[in-house]
């Protein structure tokens, strides 16, 4: 995974870079604890709390909540070109994460409140997440280590049972928009790739788990400082194949 970083080093901008292989514990970082703008990313933390707050019976995924127009948001998703209506917790979270929607994010947020999600963060196990404002904002933050925790703890069922474990990672398998890192990996493989991508000015992020017969791989990318999002876009891309073709020729 060396190559990957040496890539990153000689790209315009700022990288944060984590991977590790589940199966034997090998890991490789590069400014993996460096705090930067997590964009959609969040989404995945976010939907481990509010799983966890069903597990402790505090809400149920059958709960109804209504989304008004003054509950729309800005940025990415569909619920704010929708009428208002009424959608269960469980709706919220899979538009959350399928579609990135900012609207159902900042709901589902809004029903713990900032404080609560921060310190559910901390007992998740993330050292350097947090979010202090509305979906997109640039002064929510997160490390490479902890989006790549995240799987971690998803696979070993260490936060959530393996029920609600499993649950979030089918729905990010099921995006069908896999990108970013995953751009350059062959077609076939694909559907065995649960990702997070998120992006904003000047910044391109992507968070994923693949499994394979051979082992559970995750890695995260973060960049910032951009000089534009396609730029961004192929930093990430490329490595992506620089991590595929690691794991192909790199381990049985």
């Amino acid at each position: 995974m060396k190559e990957v970083r040496l890539y990153l080093e000689e790209r315009i901008g700022n990288y944060s870079f984590y991977f590790e292989d589940l199966k034997s514990g090998f890991i490789y970082g590069y400014n993996e604890h460096k705090k930067m703008t997590s964009a959609g990313c969040m989404k995945l933390p976010v939907s481990m709390v509010i799983m966890k707050k069903v597990e402790d019976k505090e809400i149920n995924l059958t709960d109804m909540i209504l989304i008004k127009e003054t509950d729309k948001v800005l940025g990415s998703g569909i619920l704010k070109e929708l009428d208002s209506r009424e959608y269960s917790i469980e709706e919220l979270i899979k538009i959350m994460l399928i579609e990135s929607d900012n609207t159902a994010t900042q709901k589902l947020v809004s029903i713990i409140g900032f404080d609560e999600l921060n310190k559910s963060f901390t007992s998740m196990g993330l050292k350097n997440t947090i979010m202090n404002d509305m979906p997109g904002s640039v002064i929510n933050y997160t490390t490479s280590y902890d989006l790549s925790y995240c799987w971690k703890s998803l696979k070993s069922h260490s936060y959530l049972n393996e029920e609600h474990s499993k649950a979030i990672i089918n729905i990010l398998k099921s995006r069908q928009i896999v990108k970013k890192t995953a751009f350059y990996i062959n077609e076939n493989i694909k559907s065995r790739i649960a990702n997070k991508p998120g992006d904003t000015h000047q910044v391109q992020n992507d968070t994923a788990l693949i499994e394979l017969q051979k082992g559970d791989f995750i890695f995260s990318i973060m960049s910032e400082n951009l000089p534009n999002s396609v730029y961004g876009i192929v930093s990430l891309a490329k490595s992506g194949k620089m991590i595929w073709d690691g794991i192909t020729l790199n381990w049985e």
